[in-house]
């Protein structure tokens, strides 16, 4: 085994001595870092000799530095493909420029190189870098893992570790171990008797500290010898563990021959227990069905018919008072997958609208810049259509210069005309719009009657309506509402580039049903939809199976948070905003929605949320629902692998407890928790079981949380991950974590055991 972990980092080492621009790295750079037009700071950047670590400092900062791992960088961008980089194209050309594009939502890091050829070394290499790592696996992978550990524990540099070292190690990995057992396992390890641990002992320590002893009573469980799972016993352990109905015998030998690393286990058509433990680590054993990781959804049904992935305030990068405006927003939120972007455009200087938070002091960017970037990015992710939520402030000449910019940068991808003739009877489907841009915003006349004698329902829209935080904008509104109604307040030109996404009052759902058209978007805030919500709840699901209805979040949230999508999705609303740069509970609902189906930003509805006739299905009594099949969710959580530390004092462990909260109808609504495991982050074992009873399973969203347990103040947070019930694989399952942002913190785990039965129950006999 030590071997092949040398064999790796060997194979490492090659690929880079073998690449110029990688051996350019590791004698390093110095090169501009520039935050603004007025910020620029020279710093030298080296590339570490472990190939993942990118080290720079100032000249002037002594032994101060900064590094940044590989593994946090997403991209790199080459030229003036920012904001800060195209401030300063003046000053240096294009070809000395690049962007260093982080995960998550940290921020960007800009960068000017000496030379044009310096640039290209540091781009080339960058990528490289990442697509190195992104060809890493999993045994690769754990590999760096433990290199990087041992580094860290190895203070002095000398390529051996002490058993001090191996404590202060322990501390590190979030381990409280006996101090007597921790010596014991240490000279088991020390095969030369050398009284420290080198290379293939430490591996040899490794192994013994992490042996998983609750996957290995399973492998026995099932194993006929003890030492390996027969093609048979595999067979058993897919039907009886992992609950599996479907072709076991196929599947058997697939995961042998994917997952088996040795090759005399792999002619016997066995697996060993490395075997077994590398498909359980895999996605293959994670707790997200990875066949619904792909598209597998009917695409052809209209565009009410579907989730659909939305940002609000998507130009704003933190609060919505203070808070920095920017393209980067757009660009960030279209690669997670988001297919509704809101653009608040105002009359800009010099004749070209700007987009910001309207009477705060947010940073303002230009309306075109808006649109090159979703221009440019709107099909990276997805190839299913993006809406452009405008709210219009703009002046009726601005509003010309809009619609250029709008017919000039976005081309043929702006849709202009329906797709099924002059008069269209429904809403198209994603399928129909692939790689189109659609623009939602206020029409002269409709889809039947364009032009309409130049009249637009003047009727605001809760869009219009100022911020409850602003009084001024209150008196000014109140103002503009007094002008003539005669004037024009839209221009033809901005008109005619919308066309199945028209702004409409929303007055009552009796009148919608008897006036609106299917083409007609109505938007709420949280607050009015929640109302609507509580008063007739079945209305708004029937509403909303043949109209689009958007939800934003109530002007109060000065600080950028979030309401909880799930009650807007159990009403069938399609549009549901969120600060996508506010990381919390709902962002990870958000994110466990649309892991689905491709991350394509659209989710089927379930079939009793399409249907605009008679049946109506209702939030609060879902057992009225035609096909009422509530299920029982067992989740036994087992056990728990390297939990990050929270805590930052020194000496400080992880006290670590899982909770698994239920969010779907008003009903399902429901958590659970574990008891905490004291002072061990590294290996905890909880073997504790919750149970949950779902009438809506096929609305529900089921989210682990990882906390560190404080018995004087808050938990702090470790590790989440939410998902859809109907995603969710049964069986012995891994749970990989991922942080606030939403990014891995591999290798943070949880193992569990998933079963889901059917209770065969009608709505006479259904429980309380």
């Amino acid at each position: 085994m030590f071997l092949e972990r040398r064999m790796a980092s060997t194979r490492g080492s090659l690929r880079i001595q073998g690449d110029d621009n990688l051996q350019s790295m590791l004698v390093g750079a110095v090169m501009r870092k520039i935050k603004s037009r007025s910020w620029k700071k020279q710093r030298y950047f080296k590339l570490q000799d472990d190939g993942m670590t990118i080290w720079y400092k100032s000249k002037k900062a002594g032994n101060a530095h900064s590094t940044f791992s590989v593994s946090d960088v997403e991209l790199v961008r080459e030229g003036h493909q920012s904001e800060v980089l195209l401030s300063i194209a003046d000053e240096f050309p294009a070809e000395r420029c690049f962007t260093v594009v982080f995960r998550g939502r940290r921020g960007n890091l800009d960068l000017v190189a000496e030379s044009a050829d310096e640039a290209q070394s540091w781009i080339k290499g960058m990528r490289k870098l990442i697509e190195n790592l992104e060809n890493m696996g999993e045994r690769e992978k754990l590999d760096q893992w433990i290199s990087d550990w041992f580094k860290k524990a190895d203070k002095n540099n000398d390529g051996r570790m002490n058993f001090k070292e191996v404590q202060d190690l322990l501390r590190m990995m979030n381990v409280d171990m006996n101090e007597h057992h921790a010596h014991r396992l240490y000279t088991m390890a020390d095969k030369s008797q050398s009284g420290s641990l080198e290379g293939d002992e430490f591996v040899l320590f490794y192994k013994m500290l992490t042996q998983r002893e609750d996957v290995l009573r399973i492998f026995q469980t099932y194993s006929s010898d003890g030492q390996k799972l027969s093609h048979g016993d595999l067979e058993d352990f897919l039907r009886e563990g992992q609950l599996e109905g479907e072709d076991v015998q196929q599947h058997a030998k697939e995961l042998i021959e994917l997952h088996e690393p040795s090759d005399t286990a792999k002619q016997l058509n066995a697996m060993t227990f490395d075997g077994f433990l590398m498909y359980l680590g895999s996605a293959e054993g994670g707790v997200f069905n990875p066949r619904r990781r792909s598209v597998f959804q009917d695409m052809d049904q209209p565009l009410c018919h579907y989730f659909i992935s939305s940002s609000h305030n998507t130009y704003l990068m933190e609060d919505q008072l203070r808070g920095q405006s920017s393209v980067e927003g757009y660009i960030r939120a279209l690669k997670r997958g988001c297919r509704c972007v809101e653009v608040d455009c105002w009359d800009g200087p010099n004749g070209e609208p700007i987009v910001y938070h309207g009477h705060t002091l947010t940073s303002k960017i230009l309306f075109k810049d808006v649109v090159a970037a979703v221009g440019s990015y709107a099909f990276k992710v997805s190839d299913y259509p993006v809406l452009l939520s405008l709210e219009n402030h703009c002046s009726v000449e601005q509003q010309r210069v809009m619609a250029q910019h709008l017919d000039n940068i976005l081309g043929d991808k702006l849709l202009k005309n329906t797709l099924d003739g002059p008069a269209p009877a429904r809403l198209p489907s994603p399928q129909s719009l692939k790689r189109k841009i659609l623009l939602k915003a206020k029409k002269i006349g409709g889809l039947e009657d364009p032009g309409l004698n130049g009249a637009v329902d003047e009727s605001p829209t809760d869009e219009d309506e100022p911020s409850e935080l602003d009084e001024e904008s209150l008196h000014r509104e109140s103002v503009r509402r007094r002008v003539k109604r005669s004037k024009p307040r839209l221009s033809q030109e901005l008109s005619d580039c919308v066309v199945y996404c028209k702004s409409f009052h929303f007055r009552s759902f009796k009148h919608s049903r008897v006036h609106s058209k299917f083409y007609e978007v109505a938007s709420f805030t949280e607050s009015k939809a929640r109302k609507l919500l509580r008063e007739a709840g079945p209305e708004f699901v029937r509403h909303n199976a043949r109209q689009l209805t958007r939800v934003y979040p109530t002007g109060f949230r000065a600080d950028s948070s979030n309401f909880n999508p799930q009650e807007m999705w159990n009403a069938g609303c399609q549009i549901v905003a969120l600060n996508f740069q506010t990381a919390g509970e709902a962002m990870d609902l958000n994110d466990g929605l649309f892991g689905q189906n491709g991350g394509c930003g659209f989710v089927l509805k379930p079939e009793f949320m399409r249907d605009s006739g008679e049946k109506r299905f209702d939030p609060e009594t879902p057992q009225t629902v035609p096909d009422y099949r509530p299920v029982l969710l067992s989740i036994q959580v087992i056990s728990g692998q390297q939990l990050p530390k929270v805590n930052i004092k020194e000496g400080s462990i992880v006290d670590p407890l899982v909770r698994v909260e239920i969010h779907g109808v008003l009903l399902d609504q429901a958590r659970q928790e574990t008891r905490y495991i004291e002072n061990n982050g590294f290996n905890p074992v909880w073997n504790d079981s919750l149970v949950f009873t779902l009438h809506s399973p096929d609305l529900a969203l089921v989210r682990f949380v990882v906390e560190d347990y404080d018995k004087t103040s808050k938990n702090d947070f470790v590790g989440q991950f939410a998902l859809p019930l109907t995603c969710m694989q049964q069986g012995y399952r891994h749970i990989h974590l991922l942080s606030r942002d939403g990014t891995s913190i591999a290798p943070a785990s949880l193992f569990v055991h998933v079963r889901i039965t059917d209770l065969d129950q009608t709505p006479a006999d259904a429980p309380e």
